[in-house]
C-alpha cells in the first residue's frame, strides 16, 4: 500500500498517512491534495493533531545502469524509486571542447584560447558530478516528502592495482564522486554505509531474493537492496509491505549551441538546442491536454503550434495549440510506474 506524505500547514513534512484517512480530510476539507513528481500528498488545513515522528531512512544502492531507493521507518515502506544513471556528460564535454577548438580556425564567432583557469583546482570532473549530483538530487526531493532522519548507502569501492604509480584510489572517479557524496550527505542527514556482502547477509537472513535481470524495473532488481539497507538501520518487521515501484530518469536537456555539429545544405549551420519554448513556456513541463491529458511539452517549431510527450517518452502529437492545454508544473526528471515484482 502506498503511503501518502503530508505536509503541516506552516510547511513542516509530517508523518505519512494512509490513502483512505487521506481521503477523508480531504472530503472534509481538512486538507488540499498536490502533486509532486508523480507523488500523490496532501497539505493539511489546520493545525495536525500531534506532531510526532518516527525515525525515517532513504536506503541508496548506487549502480552504473540502474540505481534503488527505498524510504522506511520502523513500521511501513513508504516509497520505492528505481533510478535511471546519470551517464553520458563526459561525452558531451569533450564534443563541445572538439568544437569550440574547431571554430577558431574558421571565420565564425569563437573565443581566444585561455590559460586553463581550473589548473591546481580542487573539482571533480563533469561526468563524476553530474552521475553523483543526480543521487543527491533525489535524496533532496524525497527529504522534501518525508522527514528524512538518516541516509544508508552501500558502499562500493574502485578495484585497486598493487604496486601501480597511476592506479590508485585517490585517482579513482569513482572514489572521487562517492566522497563528495558522503561529504554532501553529511551536511543533511546522519550518514551510515555498508558493504556489499553485509548487505547481501542481511538480504540472505530476511529470505529475500534478488533478480538477476539487472534492467527490468521492479522490486528486486535494485530496491531489494535498499530496502535492506533500510531495515538494517530502523530495524522492522522484515518482510516489506510496500513493493510499489516508482521509476525515475533524468531529463536529456539539449543545451543551447552555436550552431548545429552537422552542416546544413549549402554549407549553413543553424542554432539548435534550448529549453525556452516561449512566453512563460518551458520544455519538459507537466501540462494537462484537452486530449492526451498529462503529458509534457517537448518543443515548438516555426508555426507556433507544440509538440507534446507522454510521460514513457512517446511523442503524442506536434501539432498542439497553446489553447489546447494547461500548464501544470516543470518536472525535474521523467517518471512512471514500475512493477512491484516479477510474475
Amino acid at each position: 500500500m502506498n503511503f501518502v506524505p503530508v505536509k503541516s500547514k506552516d510547511g513542516e513534512r509530517l508523518m505519512p498517512t494512509t490513502p483512505t484517512r487521506a481521503g477523508m480530510m480531504i472530503k472534509c476539507g481538512d486538507a488540499t491534495p498536490y502533486w509532486d513528481q508523480g507523488v500523490f500528498c496532501i497539505r493539511l488545513n489546520r493545525e495536525p493533531s500531534k506532531r510526532f515522528k518516527q525515525e525515517i531512512v532513504v536506503g541508496v544502492d548506487p549502480g552504473s545502469k540502474k540505481e534503488g531507493f527505498t524510504v522506511k521507518s520502523e513500521s511501513h515502506t513508504y516509497l520505492n524509486v528505481q533510478a535511471n544513471a546519470h551517464s553520458g556528460v563526459s561525452k558531451k564535454v569533450a564534443k563541445r571542447r572538439e568544437l569550440r577548438r574547431s571554430r577558431r580556425s574558421r571565420k565564425c564567432p569563437n573565443r581566444k584560447n585561455r590559460t586553463n583557469r581550473l589548473a591546481n583546482e580542487e573539482r571533480i570532473p563533469a561526468g563524476t558530478r553530474a552521475r553523483w549530483d543526480w543521487k543527491l538530487r533525489i535524496l533532496d526531493w524525497l527529504s522534501k516528502l518525508y522527514p528524512v532522519t538518516y541516509v544508508c548507502v552501500e558502499d562500493i569501492k574502485a578495484r585497486t592495482i598493487e604496486r601501480a604509480k597511476k592506479w590508485n584510489t585517490s585517482f579513482s572517479p569513482l572514489e572521487v564522486g562517492k566522497q563528495w557524496f558522503y561529504t554532501e550527505i553529511r551536511k543533511r542527514w546522519e550518514l551510515l554505509t555498508l558493504q556489499g556482502w553485509q548487505t547481501k547477509e542481511i538480504r540472505d537472513r530476511l529470505g529475500l531474493k534478488k533478480s538477476s535481470e539487472k534492467m527490468s524495473e521492479t522490486f528486486d532488481a535494485h530496491c531489494v537492496d535498499a530496502y535492506c539497507l533500510a531495515y538494517h538501520t530502523v530495524g522492522g518487521s522484515g518482510v516489506p509491505d510496500n513493493t510499489d515501484l516508482l521509476c525515475v530518469s533524468p531529463i536529456p536537456i539539449k543545451r543551447r549551441e552555436l550552431h548545429r555539429q552537422q552542416e546544413a545544405k549549402g554549407g549553413k549551420r543553424s542554432r539548435v538546442g534550448g529549453t525556452v519554448l516561449g512566453p512563460g513556456l518551458i520544455k519538459n513541463t507537466l501540462i494537462r491536454h484537452v486530449k492526451y491529458g498529462l503529458t509534457r511539452l517537448a518543443g515548438v517549431n516555426a508555426k507556433g503550434v507544440f509538440s507534446i510527450y507522454s510521460m514513457e517518452n512517446k511523442r503524442l502529437t506536434t501539432g498542439a495549440k497553446r489553447s489546447d492545454f494547461r500548464v501544470l508544473t516543470r518536472l525535474n526528471f521523467y517518471y512512471r510506474s514500475g512493477h512491484s515484482s516479477q510474475a
